[in-house]
């Protein structure tokens, strides 16, 4: 598995790791304001940014049909990509929702799995389905699903396919290899919308084999098509996964 790069450490005293998120700081803490002990992870109906970087997320994807979002884990990527799909089917802008990861386990083999293709796929979707649940409840995504309003698409089952009147959430594209990144953004057909969302720096493939920061590079000086870049300050886990990133 590809890991990131080691940065440069200094033996200096002065030189340590500062919070990202003070705790006397004004606006959104992500550990909870007035005594909340747990974060509430209920149906949500209103989706509201957390930092600039998520802000100009969701801006470019209510104004692009192709959106690439890169960034570090814990930026939201894929739960403000599925919030705007879910938006756009209630609202009747789409047809359908279709998703897509690529079955790439993270450093280890986990065998066969049975069933059919939904089946085989849940595990590798899980984060999907609980984004999915978080905006339309257990009880909606599951009639979605099997009415196929929302859709499960391998990446290896999209070639050949014209997705027209859809909103298309392509996860994880960072351990997507380029050929088949330049497949899944020519599925694209009329009056639909694709997110790609990963972090070129975690690819569980071999280095050199992820095709996520080529095709973002190539494609930044295409007009109609948004690269959106969010950091470290757009990270909206716990704390300490903003200053792990920083040294690992």
């Amino acid at each position: 598995m590809a890991k990131r790069q080691s940065k440069p450490t200094s033996s200096s005293s002065d030189n340590k790791v500062q919070p990202l998120f003070p705790r006397q700081s004004a606006g959104w803490d992500p550990l909870g304001t007035g005594g909340e002990e747990r974060r509430e992870q209920s149906y949500v109906r209103t989706v509201k940014p957390m930092s600039a970087g998520q802000a100009l997320l969701m801006q470019a994807i209510k104004e692009h049909n192709l959106t690439l979002a890169l960034g570090p884990a814990g930026t939201g990527k894929t739960y403000l990509a599925i919030s705007s799909a879910v938006t756009a089917l209630e609202k009747g802008e789409v047809d359908r929702i279709v998703l897509s990861r690529p079955a790439i386990e993270a450093g280890e083999s986990i065998g066969y799995l049975p069933g059919d293709v939904n089946e085989k796929m849940a595990p590798f979707l899980r984060p999907l389905y609980d984004a999915l649940s978080d905006r339309l409840g257990a009880k909606r995504l599951k009639a979605m699903m099997a009415d196929g309003s929302i859709e499960i698409a391998p990446v290896g089952y999209m070639r050949g396919r014209t997705l027209n009147n859809a909103f298309v959430v392509i996860d994880e594209a960072q351990n997507c290899t380029y050929a088949q990144i330049k497949m899944l953004l020519t599925r694209l057909g009329w009056h639909s919308t694709m997110v790609l969302t990963g972090d070129p720096d975690q690819s569980d493939l071999l280095p050199g084999v992820s095709g996520l920061a080529d095709i973002a590079r190539r494609l930044e000086v295409v007009d109609g098509i948004s690269i959106v870049r969010l950091a470290d300050a757009d990270i909206v886990r716990h704390p300490l996964v903003a200053s792990m990133l920083t040294v690992l």
